[in-house]
C-alpha cells in the first residue's frame, strides 16, 4: 500500500538529489533535501484538507484533482512561479529571467538580491496573515494552550489580523527606511517598495481567501440543495436525477481544492527565497514536496480517514509564523539558510511528538476505564 502510494514521490526524490548533485554538488543536494522537507511540512495540513474534502468527490473528480491538479501545483505553483516572481520584482521578461538563471548566475543572483526587499515584504506579509488568522481562531484542540487560549480570545476582534499585518509592515518599512538612510547603499531608496509590496501580499491573501468562503459558500449551497431534492423525491416516491447537482458541486469542490492548494503552494514558494536564490534548485526542492503532498493526500483517501496526529496543523502554521518573522528581517539582516529551513521541520517534530504522547496519554486513560468497569462488573 505505502510503496503502492508513494512509489513515484521516491523515484522522483532519487532523481532530484541525483539532479542536484550533478547540478551544484553536495551544497546543492543539502538545500534541495532542506526545501523538501520545508515544502513537507508546510503543505502537510494542506494534504489533510484535499483528503478531507477529496473523499466527498467521485473517483473520476478524484482523478481529475490528482492529475490535472498536480500538474498546475508543482509545474505552475513550484516551477514557473518563483520565475514569475524574478520576472516582475526585477522588471524583466519571464524568457530573460530563465535565460539569466541558467546561463548568467552572477546576474540573477545580483537582481534576486535587488528584488529581495520586495519578495520578502510580499511573501513575510502573506505567511503572517495565514499564521494570525490560524492562531485567532477559537479551535476545540490546543497544542500550545497558554498561548492559543489568550490570542483565541483576542481573535473576537473584526479584523485583527490585518490590523496587526499593517502595524507589522509599517514598522518593517520604517526601520528598513532608517537603516538605508544610516548606511546608505543600493536600497537606500526601497522603503517604499518595501510598504507597497507588503499592502500587495495583504490584498493577495484576502483575494485568495475571499475566493476560497466563495467557492466553499458555493458547496455548502449545492449540498442544501441536492439533499432537498432527495427528500422531495423520496417523499413523493419518484426518482430524481441529482447528476447535475452533484456534477456542479463537484466542479466547484474542484475548484475551491485548486485555490486552497495555490494559496498553501504560495508559501512555500515564497519561503524558498528564504532559503535559497537558484531557481534550479528551488524547483528541485519544491517539486520533490510537492509529489509527497500528493502522496500524501491519495493515501489518506484511500485508508478513508484522516491522521490521528492532531497538533500537526498547529506546528506547521507555527512554521509558517516562524517563516514569516524571518522573511521580515531578511530585508535588512542575513540569516543562515540551514537555520531557515530546520526551524519549520524543528517545529513540525516537535507537534508531531506532542501528537504521540497525546495520542498515549488517551490510550492509557481508555485502558484504566475499561479495568475499572471489569473490576466493578465482577463485584471487586
Amino acid at each position: 500500500m505505502v510503496l503502492k502510494t508513494f512509489g513515484w514521490s521516491f523515484a522522483v526524490t532519487a532523481l532530484g538529489l541525483v539532479a542536484a548533485v550533478f547540478y551544484g554538488g553536495w551544497a546543492a543536494l543539502g538545500l534541495v533535501a532542506i526545501l523538501s522537507i520545508l515544502e513537507i511540512s508546510l503543505s502537510f495540513d494542506n494534504a489533510v484538507v484535499n483528503a478531507g474534502v477529496l473523499k466527498k468527490m467521485s473517483e473520476f473528480w478524484q482523478k481529475i484533482f490528482l492529475t490535472i491538479g498536480v500538474l498546475i501545483a508543482v509545474f505552475g505553483m513550484r516551477l514557473i512561479f518563483p520565475v514569475v516572481i524574478v520576472a516582475i520584482t526585477a522588471k524583466i521578461g519571464p524568457i530573460e529571467a530563465v535565460d539569466l538563471a541558467l546561463n548568467n548566475h552572477d546576474k540573477y543572483e545580483q537582481l534576486v538580491t535587488d528584488a529581495h526587499p520586495a519578495i520578502a515584504a510580499f511573501g513575510g506579509i502573506f505567511l503572517l496573515m495565514i499564521f494570525l488568522d490560524f492562531i485567532f481562531e477559537d479551535r476545540d484542540i490546543k497544542w500550545l494552550s497558554w498561548i492559543e487560549r489568550p490570542l483565541a480570545k483576542l481573535g473576537k476582534v473584526d479584523m485583527l489580523s490585518a490590523c496587526i499585518a499593517l502595524i507589522v509592515l509599517l514598522i518593517t518599512a520604517a526601520t528598513f527606511a532608517v537603516h538605508a538612510h544610516q548606511y546608505g547603499g543600493h536600497h537606500a531608496d526601497k522603503s517604499a517598495t518595501v510598504l507597497t509590496a507588503g499592502i500587495a501580499g495583504l490584498i493577495t491573501y484576502m483575494v485568495v481567501g475571499g475566493l476560497s468562503g466563495y467557492f466553499e459558500n458555493k458547496l455548502e449551497e449545492d449540498e442544501e440543495r441536492e439533499h432537498e431534492a432527495e427528500e422531495e423525491a423520496r417523499k413523493a416516491g419518484k426518482q430524481v436525477s441529482a447528476v447535475k447537482l452533484v456534477g456542479r458541486a463537484a466542479f466547484f469542490m474542484f475548484l475551491y481544492l485548486e485555490v486552497l492548494d495555490a494559496s498553501f503552494s504560495f508559501d512555500g514558494v515564497i519561503g524558498a527565497f528564504a532559503v535559497s536564490n537558484d531557481p534550479v534548485v528551488i524547483a528541485l526542492g519544491l517539486g520533490i514536496g510537492a509529489m509527497y503532498v500528493r502522496s500524501l493526500t491519495v493515501y489518506l483517501v484511500r485508508q478513508g480517514t484522516l491522521d490521528d496526529y492532531v497538533y500537526l496543523e498547529h506546528g506547521a502554521h507555527y512554521a509558517i509564523g516562524a517563516l514569516a518573522v524571518i522573511l521580515l528581517v531578511t530585508i535588512q539582516y542575513q540569516i543562515n539558510e540551514v537555520i531557515t529551513g530546520l526551524v519549520g521541520v524543528v517545529l513540525i517534530a516537535w507537534s508531531f511528538w506532542s501528537s504521540v504522547r497525546r495520542n498515549r496519554a488517551l490510550a492509557a486513560e481508555d485502558g484504566d476505564n475499561s479495568d475499572e468497569k471489569q473490576e466493578v462488573s465482577s463485584g471487586v
